[in-house]
């Protein structure tokens, strides 16, 4: 509704500015906008400063000339001049109540837009390494993904979720060689020097791990049981205290490879077995963990599968052959620093294999080729340097890198009892996003996690989560829309009749003001989403929820007079709505009663 009445106002302003000025002036862009303050009115035009230099005219001058030219328009009680030149317009309270009545007849598709087009846009998130539980840190991706994808998909675009699997790289190595290694420790399995296992200080040690071990060993026995000392022999020793940090850390990471290695030649046809079973058991568990929040993925894409389609092979070759890559000891490297990257990328180490960003080339690719005319990858903010090349490589490829966004999300940092929670998943140390979810609830993991702008940090406050409150905003939205249904409840006639009644008795302020806030939300969704943000969402909620416990604590809403009564259970029933509506849209549930 509140773009229509854009739209007319626009046709008011140009009817106007016909009158004073040329025609070529008059073909001018109008912008109508939503003042900062409400009592600056329901909407302004800056069209006067934005043409006075053209017109050679003092902007206040201008304005009044557009002023006395305006034509009369029912849906208007006023328009006046302020500051350098705007011009402020006062809806009349039958426009402002139309809102309410929309609300009402529309039901779950009030606010909804066709801004998308029904454009194909693919929005990846999430794509932690399956090698654990998913922390606090990827619940907040999840969170922000999910609901963006339901923003898009409520403003009119043809949206697919999609969870990138890294089931190809050395992670999943380091985490079947923990697992072994822990399977080693519970059969009972010592070097050939009766010394027992030494677990890698830089591998998997969270619980999770010790767990598929023991899956391992009831599954298969002994089967997995190889000379211990055959796993360490020949790998390089572990870091002597004389070494420098960097040093040490490069020879772990070598002795881990070393011992992955010979796992690999130990084991022989088994390593796939365990490799596999630690796979799809982390898979499942994430799958799970998100499906409990409310996240569901259309596509769960495989990195592999780029492998065994050739792909990462055959755009490798591609930027070969388009003079986009060099040849340096051996290696392949990409020039990036030609599309904005600070250094250029290796995309096949001398060794001949390739490289994560050229299997992420690939799947950009994959993307592009299925046909998707909008990409959106959301990723962790320490992936902010990853965009340059990413974007390069496929503008090396003949792609529109135009077509990819990157949304970033900062990490969501929890305090318990004061205290940050660390949340190394190798260590095994951090909370988990299953163990936040069943401490504070799923509805406040949701909505605290996209309280914020992505981009910006999250300190997560438990106490906060937890409170039942008017400083807690979920408990505060939620507890507006369960005062609304005990409203109904205690009314006890058909809400479907309500967008039947009378709302010219609605002339109150806190009435025409309510009314004006639900008339914000279908511009509201068409922003967030062009803007790639479900924060706004949240926000337009939490101050919706507190113009409607203003309201509801200022007035008496079942009077004995039924036309006000319905009128004023009309608004609030349509206050529910858009409530429903938006917390939709961020995956958070409404309860009837609290």
């Amino acid at each position: 509704m509140s773009q229509d009445l854009k739209y007319h106002l626009a046709e008011l302003m140009r009817a106007a500015l016909r009158s004073v000025a040329p025609a070529e002036v008059a073909s001018s862009e109008i912008h109508i906008e939503r003042p900062k303050q409400a009592t600056h009115g329901d909407f302004s035009c800056n069209l006067a400063m934005q043409l006075a230099r053209s017109l050679k005219r003092n902007p206040r001058q201008l304005a009044e000339l557009l002023l006395a030219e305006l034509p009369k328009s029912e849906l208007l009680s006023s328009a006046e001049i302020a500051g350098a030149g705007f011009i402020n317009f006062h809806l009349h309270p039958t426009a402002r109540l139309e809102a309410v009545r929309s609300a009402l007849e529309d039901g779950p598709a009030f606010g909804r837009s066709s801004a998308g087009s029904k454009e194909k846009v693919l929005v990846e998130f999430v794509s932690a390494n399956p090698t654990g539980p998913l922390h606090v840190g990827h619940g907040r991706g999840a969170a922000y993904g999910d609901s963006l994808g339901k923003l898009l998909a409520f403003a009119g675009w043809d949206v697919t979720s999609e969870y990138y699997v890294n089931d190809a790289g050395r992670q999943m190595d380091i985490l079947a060689l923990s697992t072994w290694l822990r399977y080693l420790e519970l059969a009972g399995e010592e070097s050939d020097t009766d010394e027992a296992i030494v677990f890698p200080s830089n591998a998997y040690k969270g619980s999770y791990v010790t767990e598929m071990a023991r899956q391992l060993l009831a599954a298969r026995g002994p089967r997995f049981l190889r000379p211990a000392a055959s796993a360490i022999a020949g790998t390089p020793g572990l870091p002597d205290a004389e070494r420098t940090d960097a040093e040490a850390a490069q020879q772990r990471e070598a002795h881990l490879d070393a011992l992955i290695a010979n796992a690999k030649h130990l084991l022989a046809g088994d390593w796939k077995y365990v490799h596999d079973h630690v796979l799809t058991e982390q898979l499942a568990d994430c799958r799970s963990d998100l499906e409990e929040s409310g996240v569901h993925f259309d596509v769960w894409f495989s990195e592999q599968s780029l492998f065994e389609t050739g792909l990462v092979a055959r755009c490798v070759e591609q930027l070969d052959r388009a003079g986009h890559l060099y040849r340096q000891n051996g290696a392949r490297w990409f020039r990036s620093t030609a599309f904005g990257d600070e250094k250029d990328r290796v995309v096949q180490r001398e060794n001949g294999q390739y490289t994560y960003f050229a299997s992420d080339i690939a799947y950009h690719v994959n993307k592009y080729e299925r046909g998707f005319q909008r990409i959106i990858n959301v990723w962790g903010a320490d992936h902010h340097g990853y965009i340059a090349r990413v974007k390069g490589a496929v503008a090396a490829l003949g792609l529109d890198a135009q077509r990819l966004d990157v949304a970033l999300v900062q990490f969501a940092i929890l305090y318990r009892s004061g205290r940050k929670a660390q949340m190394s998943t190798r260590s095994g140390e951090f909370v988990t996003l299953r163990t936040l979810r069943e401490d504070v609830g799923n509805d406040a993991c949701r909505f605290f996690y996209v309280l914020r702008k992505s981009d910006q940090h999250l300190d997560f406050d438990l106490d906060l989560a937890k409170s039942q409150s008017n400083e807690n905003p979920v408990y505060y939205i939620q507890y507006a829309h369960a005062r609304v249904c005990s409203l109904l409840a205690l009314w006890g006639g058909d809400p479907e009749t309500l967008a039947g009644a009378d709302l010219g008795h609605l002339d109150g302020p806190h009435e025409l003001a309510l009314a004006a806030r639900l008339g914000q939300f279908p511009e509201t969704v068409e922003t967030a989403a062009g803007e790639l943000a479900p924060h706004l969402i949240a926000f337009y909620l939490k101050d919706l929820a507190g113009e409607f416990h203003s309201y509801y604590n200022a007035e008496r809403m079942l009077v004995d007079e039924p036309a006000l009564r319905d009128a004023r259970l009309a608004l609030a029933a349509a206050v529910r709505q858009v409530i429903r509506n938006g917390m939709a849209i961020l995956g958070v549930s409404c309860p009837e009663s609290m």
